[in-house]
């Protein structure tokens, strides 16, 4: 988990990913912190995340984003 949040701050250093729960739903990231997340987190955690799994849910938040992590893994 510190990993992802090492990487969504080096995204985006301005959001509070420890504390905010709807990133799409409020439009906090954009798609392209979206392209930007998903190419570190496939390259950082040797993971192929589809366009299947781009669902705003698996993004809403940093521990959707680790949970997404760990089902790919």
């Amino acid at each position: 988990m510190d990993k992802v949040l090492e990487i969504l701050k080096g995204v985006r250093p301005d959001v509070d990913f420890e504390k905010e729960k709807k990133l799409i739903d409020d439009g906090v990231l954009d798609s392209f912190d979206i392209i930007a997340i998903v190419g570190e987190f496939d390259d950082a955690f040797d993971i192929s995340i589809d366009v299947a799994d781009l669902e705003p849910e698996n993004f809403n938040s940093a521990e959707a984003m680790w949970e997404l992590i760990q089902s790919l893994q």
